[in-house]
């Protein structure tokens, strides 16, 4: 049995393929991790193969199997419906691991059989086997996957807020590298903010502060500092220097040291991947300023 194994990585691509010959499962946003699983001794390997048994220690010994097996995975905590990278971070942090699940997604070996040279679809039904054979149960489980066209099932993560898809093809093996035959599709929500904030640059701005309106309170709801041109960072400093205040407006103040702060007169459209538990945007990208 082979000791930890380089995982296979995704490349990202803006469209979900279309055509045959695909699984596409949802994209976790969670901590990659390979169990190792020998005749009792059970280990859990990051993906940079840091050994991380006793953080993962309940996931490790809820695979019950009685032979060997190395099985790819994410570790993933679930808030709201949907796994949430943020609480996973503040559920290691705590030292807790009574919410952590683990998605099963990959069979690499068993019982002194190599299966990476064998097709996706092939390691993925064997792996399914498992589960079923041994009945498997929380906080394993597996993860499933749809065959078709991505572009529904991409749909569907939008909608439920997740991160995205993974499509892989149902023939390739499994290579120790990153791949165009495992393709990342990330879902991306967009919203409009007030400006709440700016730090400046020379010539325009470095970052914009962005508010919330809830209820009569403005809170604060992130900073986003990508997604303009220098001729645009410009065009946005003219327009927030007519609007420059001596404080913040939001109704709980915070530090920021930097920031110049204005009237909400301004929205900026952004696009971003989720909202974390704290209630910040998460990944954001500055698309357009429009005035109130």
């Amino acid at each position: 049995m082979p000791g930890f194994i380089k995982p296979q990585l995704t490349t990202l691509r803006s469209k979900a393929p279309q055509q045959a010959g695909y699984l596409h499962e949802i994209k976790y946003d969670g901590y990659r991790v390979q169990l190792h699983i020998n005749r009792g001794s059970k280990k859990a390997f990051t993906r940079n193969g840091l050994n991380w048994t006793k953080r993962f220690s309940l996931i490790a010994g809820a695979f019950d199997i009685p032979g060997q097996a190395i099985i790819d995975g994410e570790v993933v905590v679930v808030h709201e419906g949907r796994t949430n990278f943020s609480e996973l971070q503040a559920e290691l942090a705590r030292g807790d691991q009574d919410r952590l699940l683990y998605y099963a997604f990959d069979l690499l070996w068993l019982d002194g059989q190599d299966f990476r040279k064998r097709p996706q679809v092939e390691r993925k039904a064997m792996l399914q086997g498992l589960f079923n054979a041994y009945q498997l149960e929380p906080p394993v489980l597996l993860s499933e996957h749809v065959e078709g066209d991505g572009r529904q099932l991409l749909e569907h993560a939008a909608k439920l807020n997740y991160e995205g898809i993974v499509s892989k093809r149902a023939d390739a093996p499994y290579r120790s590298e990153r791949t165009e035959v495992w393709l990342k599709v990330k879902t991306v929500q967009r919203g409009t903010f007030p400006v709440v904030g700016f730090v400046k640059d020379p010539t325009g701005v470095a970052a914009l502060y962005l508010g919330k309106q809830e209820g009569k309170d403005l809170v604060y709801m992130a900073k986003v500092g990508t997604g303009w041109s220098r001729t645009t960072s410009s065009q946005i400093r003219k327009a927030l220097d007519t609007v420059v205040s001596p404080k913040a407006k939001l109704t709980k103040p915070i530090r920021k040291p930097k920031a110049t702060w204005v009237e909400p007169k301004f929205y900026a459209n952004v696009e971003y991947r989720d909202i974390t538990s704290e209630g910040l945007l998460r990944a954001s990208s500055f698309k357009a300023l429009s005035k109130k």
